[in-house]
């Protein structure tokens, strides 16, 4: 049982963290790159982010596939979130 709640924990912590980390980086970084503020963005990111874990998620001890699923799912909201925020900010023509 506390293996599980730990696992959970670790999974919650990663997504979080990868979502803070994804949303920052695309405000601050690819503010000004189109490519950013296409539709399949968020899920271009979010799968690559997920197949590139995979991998390193299936050796760890406490995460597994599933924390590679919320990974990828936190990456490509933080994408979403962060493009929305660019396209609120950046003024228009």
């Amino acid at each position: 049982m506390l293996y599980l709640i730990l696992s959970v924990l670790a999974s919650f912590a990663i997504a979080t963290v990868a979502y803070a980390q994804a949303r920052n980086f695309v405000t601050r970084r690819l503010r000004y790159v189109d490519a950013v503020q296409n539709a399949l963005a968020p899920f271009i990111a979010g799968i690559a982010a997920g197949v590139i874990a995979l991998p390193l998620m299936a050796i760890l001890p406490l995460v597994g596939a599933g924390t590679a699923v919320s990974l990828g799912l936190a990456v490509g909201l933080g994408v979403a979130a962060g493009a929305r925020e660019v396209r609120g900010t950046l003024p228009r023509y």
